[in-house]
């Protein structure tokens, strides 16, 4: 029996298979992105880089809870002049489609960092205008005027495709990714992390330094898996399913409640870098048992009533 096959097509980029890490995730320098890039993805995901260098929060910036992390990093990085050349030099060694994640602090960012970046021969962006806990990059994606404009601004600066990632944090998941969508999104990742916190019962204080997280990991799942299925019925742009995917049954569910690709994030700390192989084993042994020819007879399955 031929084995299914496993390819997709993500906002008209052809994709080996449908697995990318999730931003934030390695990402950031030419080495981290050629191992994603051995590793069996399909395509990679860019840390987010914004118009000029950050610090981030101070430490401590990641506390385990059970099943994941939460994060408040700050949104640590070079600034885009010093990650352009960094992409320069790992763009010919990668071979695989590269997304790169930028962000702002206000719409106008967005279509300044993704012009400055447009000439570079990338597969497309993923806007991230919701960081859970960053001033400003988070309001953007709660703010259907702001979330509009920061599209728009994005699409006039380039014709490569826009992917935008949205929050879980939202009031109408799907009026956001209507909204992205109207705006020019070519696609929607779904979702961000929770805003959430921890406490420290020693210190009678939040652990983190900013007080404010976001939480990732299996937690994460049922709201990421329940955002991916409102937008399913909200756009015809695809969806790419982002949270707590750490096997293939979780990556099954994600495509059929209508994703078409996923990211894989926290698994990695927990995992390694194999958990993409054995995500897609799993999901190839599944699809040969259920006698399904490719990944499309399950994405959008779970809507059949």
């Amino acid at each position: 029996m031929v084995k299914p096959c496993l390819q997709v097509e993500l906002a008209g980029v052809k994709l080996e298979n449908p697995l990318m890490n999730a931003s934030g995730i390695l990402g950031l320098t030419s080495y981290s992105l050629a191992r994603l890039a051995e590793a069996g993805l399909g395509a990679l995901v860019t840390k987010s880089i914004g118009l000029k260098p950050r610090l981030g929060n101070p430490n401590p910036t990641v506390v385990e809870v059970p099943g994941g992390l939460v994060n408040s990093m700050g949104l640590p990085n070079p600034g885009l002049e010093a990650f352009k050349s960094e992409l320069e030099e790992s763009l010919p060694k990668i071979g695989k489609p590269l997304f790169v994640s930028v962000f702002g602090f206000s719409p106008e960012e967005y279509g300044e960092a993704v012009k400055r970046l447009d000439r570079l021969p990338v597969a497309g962006f993923e806007l991230n205008v919701s960081c859970p806990h960053m001033g400003g990059v988070g309001e953007i994606g709660g703010s259907p005027e702001a979330l509009r404009e920061a599209v728009r601004g994005a699409r006039a600066s380039t014709g490569k495709p826009l992917l935008v990632k949205l929050s879980p944090n939202l009031t109408s998941f799907a009026e956001a990714a209507r909204v992205a969508e109207e705006a020019g999104a070519d696609g929607i990742v779904a979702t961000n992390t929770v805003r959430s916190m921890v406490i420290d019962l020693e210190a009678e204080r939040p652990l983190l330094a900013g007080v404010y997280g976001g939480l990732s990991g299996l937690p994460l799942k049922p709201v990421a898996l329940r955002c991916v299925y409102e937008a399913y019925e909200a756009v015809k742009i695809p969806i790419v399913g982002c949270g707590g995917i750490f096997t293939w049954r979780d990556a099954a569910e994600y495509f059929m409640a209508g994703a078409v690709a996923i990211q894989v994030g926290t698994a990695i700390a927990y995992r390694g870098l194999e958990v993409f192989r054995d995500i897609l084993s799993g999901l190839s042994a599944y699809l040969e048992a259920k006698g399904l020819d490719d990944l499309g007879g399950l994405v959008g399955a779970a809507h059949k009533r």
